[in-house]
């Protein structure tokens, strides 16, 4: 986290994040296509420290902005696979968790 006198020490976070997923009419979604999906999206950021990620250098890697950045990369990418990513829920800790909730 960045304040105005400067920087929080680095440190690690095992993310969760958990994801509810709706498929656009009668289509049957495959599990290896929607894990592929995120996967790729998740090693972009996988073990690297957030703040040197472009998207972070301008704003603080808060829980809340890792979640609202999650959801502007996954979703698009479930679009692809006729899927709408309803609900993100991503967590730094057992008690720190932000959710989005999208209306069907």
């Amino acid at each position: 986290m960045r304040w105005k006198g400067g920087e929080g020490k680095q440190h690690n976070h095992t993310w969760e994040i958990v994801c509810e997923i709706h498929t656009k009419g009668d289509h049957m979604i495959i599990f290896n296509d929607l894990e592929k999906a995120v996967t790729e999206i998740l090693s972009q950021i996988n073990g690297k420290f957030l703040n040197d990620l472009d998207y972070f250098k301008k704003i603080n890697s808060s829980v809340e902005n890792v979640t609202e950045y999650l959801f502007d990369q996954i979703g698009p990418e479930l679009k692809k696979l006729e899927a709408s990513l309803i609900r993100i829920e991503v967590g730094e800790s057992p008690t720190r968790f932000y959710c989005i909730t999208v209306d069907d």
